[in-house]
């Protein structure tokens, strides 16, 4: 990524995060221009990470070789559709963080034949440790898809789905999945005060038993089950609380959580769809 010119239109939380990443990795400040309304957006990407911030979307775009838009969702089409001559007569690939709009919409505002590829990070990236799903058509080429994946790698790992439907699934399962885990460590920490501990206590128990379960799975091989099965001693305490869960209905009633935010990420697509049109 030595000679790429990378616009970033939009200045927020995964803009940033996206920003600070690449720096980490080596790409220089001035190879990055971020497109941002706000003047004090502006002022501080500036200031703290020297990046060239204008207001001007047109003027951020006109040399980028890559694009990307970090926008609400609900605003992406406001931005892309005026730059669409700029985008027509240079071509960068379009690289959109904006949740749940899709590459038709965003095709539309493009203009033909501007690759447009799609990506899902989850709120992890903000410290470096997100996943990122990925969707391009198959319009989009090799070279195209690799300088994408190089970008959201800069945040963590990524993840290619064969189909533009799967990114609701990735909404589902890596999207929201931050909050599942947190919601199991804060009613973990609950139960803990009910059963005695200082609240402080099961609190730091709860987030240091997260973080440790996380980074132990991460640096597995992958086996889930085979992570779950060593930590299990027959007849002992943790084979007694997994038992209570699968009782209750465990394994069922996060599959239907899942399909539930599959299901909400369908239908904020459709209406963002509608809107667009």
């Amino acid at each position: 990524m030595s000679h790429l010119e990378l616009t970033v239109l939009g200045a927020g939380n995964m803009g940033r995060a996206l920003i600070g990443g690449l720096l980490r990795r080596g790409m220089r400040a001035e190879q990055i221009t971020v497109g941002e309304s706000q003047e004090g957006a502006r002022a501080t990407l500036s200031r703290e990470l020297g990046i060239t911030a204008i207001a001007d979307n047109a003027a951020a775009v006109r040399k980028a070789d890559l694009i990307v838009i970090a926008v609400k969702p609900q605003d992406a089409g406001a931005v892309l559709a005026p730059l669409a001559t700029e985008l027509k007569q240079r071509s960068p690939v379009v690289l959109s963080v904006a949740a749940g709009v899709r590459i038709q919409a965003l095709q539309s505002w493009c203009g033909a034949g501007v690759p447009v590829i799609r990506a899902m990070p989850n709120r992890p990236a903000l410290v470096g440790a997100g996943v990122t799903g990925l969707y391009a058509p198959a319009t989009v080429d090799a070279s195209q898809r690799a300088i994408a994946a190089q970008i959201m790698q800069s945040v963590g790992e990524v993840v290619w789905v064969a189909t533009e439907d799967a990114l609701d699934v990735v909404t589902a399962l890596s999207g929201s999945g931050p909050a599942y885990f947190f919601l199991l460590a804060e009613t973990m920490a609950r139960a803990g005060v009910s059963l005695g501990l200082p609240a402080e206590t099961a609190q730091r128990l709860s987030i240091a038993t997260l973080h440790g379960a996380g980074l132990l799975a991460h640096g597995s091989d992958g086996d889930l089950a085979r992570l779950r099965a060593e930590v299990t001693s027959k007849g002992g305490t943790t084979e007694a609380a997994l038992r209570t869960l699968e009782a209750a209905g465990f394994d069922e009633l996060i599959a239907r959580a899942i399909d539930a935010a599959t299901h909400r990420s369908r239908e904020l697509a459709e209406q963002a769809g509608r809107s667009s049109q």
